[in-house]
């Protein structure tokens, strides 16, 4: 497949987004592994193929896989190509910007939280994903601790005392489920109150689904990061939105581990933001709300 007028977009810490049009006029955007390192984890441009395609005839809307390429890596890097979907991205409880309509922006929450439970009702042996490995709880809690034991110890004060709680608390896992990793409304494409597509598979497991509903939650609530945004006073209350998605058990603990995995990727980007010539005070702004994105966690365990 031959892409033209390549741009690259904005955003993909983990691989390179372009936009770029096909020999016939289509509108496309292409996916690239960065070149020189092993496209592993969450790196690895094929795996999100993959699911893409597992999930394209399943009424989940993401976009179509056109294209694939496994490169020659590590030096030339695999990509896929897919459909350009027209649609806004807004994370309503922390971006200051954006002028959709409160009113829109909270159907669109409603709407993602049954897209949520669409997605978590498939079987993935039956879409084709059923020899994938299952990432369970405890796994979920031991991810984060590594992403944590990169860090300097004073960003995140007594995150080892919470992950151990985590431990302590397990709950049984679910069966396992297409569990996106970072489901949010930023993860979406949007027109209205419809989700026209979820992105942004970088790291999805086959695991418990609660793993999703948490973080979902969690940023559906204006006390995690008490963001001044329009939005702020207009959205629907986390407790109508899990109603929504349907009852399940231990789902405090879940909101909990969503609280301490904020904490590892905010503590991450703090470190790479102190390294910066010309750091981003907004961000650095964040890492003081991190000792209190532990406390949530702790309250959760605690209730």
């Amino acid at each position: 497949m031959e892409v033209r007028d390549i741009r690259r977009l904005a955003g993909g810490a983990s691989s390179l987004t372009y936009k770029g049009r096909t020999a016939g006029g289509g509108r496309v955007v292409v996916k690239v592994a960065p070149a020189g390192i092993p496209p592993l984890l969450n790196r690895d441009v094929l795996r999100q193929a993959r699911v893409l395609r597992a999930l394209m005839p399943t009424g989940v809307p993401v976009p179509e896989v056109l294209w694939a390429d496994p490169g020659d890596p590590p030096d030339v890097p695999p990509l896929f190509v897919m459909s350009f979907v027209d649609g806004s991205t807004l994370e309503p409880l922390y971006d200051l910007g954006g002028d959709d309509d409160p009113t829109a922006v909270a159907g669109r929450m409603r709407q993602a939280a049954r897209v949520m439970g669409q997605l978590h009702a498939l079987d993935p042996g039956t879409i084709g994903l059923g020899d994938e490995p299952v990432v369970g709880p405890r796994e979920e809690v031991e991810r984060w601790c590594r992403l944590l034991e990169t860090v300097d110890l004073a960003v995140a004060l007594g995150w080892s005392d919470v992950a151990a709680d985590l431990r302590v608390a397990q709950p049984r896992a679910l069966p396992g489920a297409v569990v996106h990793g970072d489901f949010r409304l930023g993860n979406m494409l949007a027109s209205g109150e419809s989700i026209a597509a979820v992105i942004d598979w970088e790291i999805w497991t086959i695991g418990d689904p609660r793993v999703d509903l948490g973080w979902f939650l969690v940023n559906a609530d204006p006390d995690t990061y008490r963001r001044p945004t329009r939005y702020a006073d207009a959205l629907p209350s986390p407790t109508e939105l899990a109603a929504i998605y349907g009852d399940v058990p231990d789902l405090g603990w879940f909101c909990a581990l969503a609280c301490f995995k904020s904490t590892a990727t905010w503590s991450l980007i703090v470190k790479h933001n102190r390294r910066r010539p010309d750091p981003d005070p907004d961000i650095e702004a964040v890492a003081a709300d991190l000792p209190r994105l532990l406390d949530r966690a702790r309250a959760g365990l605690a209730g």
